[in-house]
């Protein structure tokens, strides 16, 4: 009876020990999706770098110091999240994004006003689709967790790209 017991109590702490385990592990969609948000910050916290130069309107210079502080400080959290779930990211953005940046480093004023603020409006329909794909179904709940708290914010720089673009109409 004791025999059967302690083998029932192991078999139930292996269970347990398993299930925490697949919990904390980092799947191949979570590690790209990692990936995916530390390219993204670092190109817009960039872009957003450039706008603050290049830009003819005050509010499209304004907002890209705001891009540029949300997503340095986001980039600073996901280095963080990556190092708790031992996985690498980017630290320095792929030649796909220096395409785009070198293309909108070419416009100034009221042209590079539009370029980028149609960028951004795109690039961040497309960050918030993959957030909200990770809050929902992600396999880690700390990778979870950080797409829907970072979720907020990119669809305020999306509705603010968005006013951005109608206002200059």
């Amino acid at each position: 009876m004791l025999k059967t017991t302690i083998i029932s109590m192991l078999s139930v702490a292996g269970f347990a020990a398993l299930s925490l385990t697949a919990q904390n592990t980092v799947t191949a969609n979570d590690a790209e999706f990692l990936r995916t948000a530390a390219q993204a910050d670092m190109t817009a916290a960039n872009l957003g770098q450039t706008a603050q130069d290049r830009a003819a309107n005050p509010q499209v210079k304004d907002f890209g110091k705001q891009l540029a502080t949300d997503h340095t400080k986001d980039y600073e959290q996901l280095c963080e999240l990556a190092a708790k779930t031992g996985q690498s990211i980017p630290k320095a953005i792929d030649s796909r994004d220096d395409r785009e940046i070198a293309s909108l480093d070419r416009a100034k004023g009221k042209t590079f006003d539009h370029k980028f603020l149609v960028h951004e409006t795109s690039e961040h329909e497309k960050l918030i689709h993959a957030f909200k794909q990770e809050a929902e179904h992600g396999t880690n709940p700390d990778v979870k967790a950080y797409a829907n708290t970072a979720l907020p914010v990119l669809e305020s720089h999306l509705h603010h790209a968005q006013d951005l673009e109608k206002s200059k109409s």
